[in-house]
């Protein structure tokens, strides 16, 4: 007999976390921009938030099995809207990231991370039962491969990287040899400088700062500069809500969207900034504990795939924060200003409700 789930099934706890930290966003999104030109953008996360939340609630009824069975026709449709970003977006800072969908603008790279995740639960779910081959690392390296690809056109070199957390978490979760994690570190090698001669001039300066920001504090090093010093200045209980005067005075750069954590920490201190690590920790220990539980291996990677990019993208950000790794343009998730990255993660939190709620179903 087909079991009946009903809302009580839900993983309240991984959502209402997933909220909360969404909830902090807005607040220092207002916070920072309130006084400034871009007064009113926290409306327009907060309203992101509630359709993320919605369509959360939405994809946690779908039975993921639907969403993995379509997963090739997805990534096709996602690799075609990348080219289309590239061939018709929005340009924005020499940059083309958006599309404009009715009156909204879209930032089509961050769904392709959940396709990405789908078209690797096609493939992981399909194949026998055994350590990882070398046909198996070829098939997942294309799979986010391609798309990070065009994404590095546009040029968007941070969410491109994040695509590789997601091939490591499938190629971990398979069961990777160790002379392939050899032979993967010796080719990863011989790549790097082929891709510093295709990175741009400013990413190619921000590598080169990394070591020793304060050598060009006004120019490559500023970031980085400017957002340690928040970080430092906001002592243990922070300056205030809106008294954040790195942030205030414009000398942390956007501070609503790839710098919030720099904002944060300087306003809510060392308390605040601790809370926001434990609920991040709260979800992605949730979220291990779903893909433990899956039903089967596709699940498993659902989950573990949306795992994967959300721990890289919090621990890479924070490091950009306070100096440990270089600034690539890769923002906070639920956290940072930006409508696509929490309408997309929330998503990937219905998915995962999916996959939980049906643990005990055969």
């Amino acid at each position: 007999m087909r079991k009946s789930f009903t809302f009580r099934d839900l993983d309240w706890l991984l959502l209402l976390v997933g909220v909360a930290l969404a909830g902090l966003g807005v607040l220092q999104i207002y916070s920072t921009t309130t006084h400034s030109a871009l007064a009113g953008e926290y409306r327009k996360q907060l309203d992101w938030v509630i359709v993320g939340v919605v369509a959360a609630l939405l994809t946690s009824q779908i039975d993921y099995h639907h969403v993995v069975e379509h997963a090739p026709a997805l990534y096709i449709a996602g690799l075609a809207a990348l080219a289309g970003v590239l061939a018709l977006g929005n340009t924005v800072a020499k940059t083309h990231r958006w599309l404009s969908i009715g009156g909204q603008s879209l930032q089509v790279s961050e769904l392709i991370k959940l396709v990405i995740i789908g078209a690797g639960a096609y493939y992981l779910g399909r194949r026998p039962s055994r350590p990882v081959e070398w046909k198996d690392l070829a098939v997942m390296g294309a799979l986010g491969g391609i798309p990070a690809a065009l994404v590095a056109l546009e040029p968007d070199l941070g969410t491109a990287l994040t695509y590789v957390a997601i091939v490591a978490a499938g190629v971990i979760l398979t069961g990777v040899r160790a002379r392939q994690v050899v032979a993967l570190g010796v080719l990863a090698a011989v790549l790097l400088p082929v891709g510093w001669h295709f990175m741009l001039p400013y990413q190619r300066d921000r590598v080169m700062s990394f070591a020793h920001p304060s050598e060009d504090s006004r120019g490559s090093g500023y970031q980085v500069t400017q957002s340690r010093i928040a970080v430092g200045s906001g002592g243990l209980w922070g300056k205030g809500l809106g008294r954040g005067t790195q942030s205030q005075l414009g000398f942390v750069p956007v501070s609503h969207a790839d710098f919030i954590f720099a904002s944060f920490a300087e306003e809510q201190g060392f308390i605040g900034t601790a809370i926001v690590l434990l609920l991040y920790l709260v979800l992605l220990l949730r979220l291990l504990d779903g893909a433990q539980w899956a039903p089967d291996r596709a699940g498993a990677f659902l989950v573990a795939g949306l795992a994967a990019v959300l721990f890289f993208q919090v621990a890479v950000n924070i490091g950009m924060m306070i100096g440990w790794l270089p600034i690539t343009g890769i923002p906070l998730p639920l956290m940072s200003q930006g409508g696509s990255s929490v309408f997309a993660t929330f998503i990937g939190l219905g998915l995962a409700l999916s996959v939980k709620r049906r643990r005990f179903v055969n």
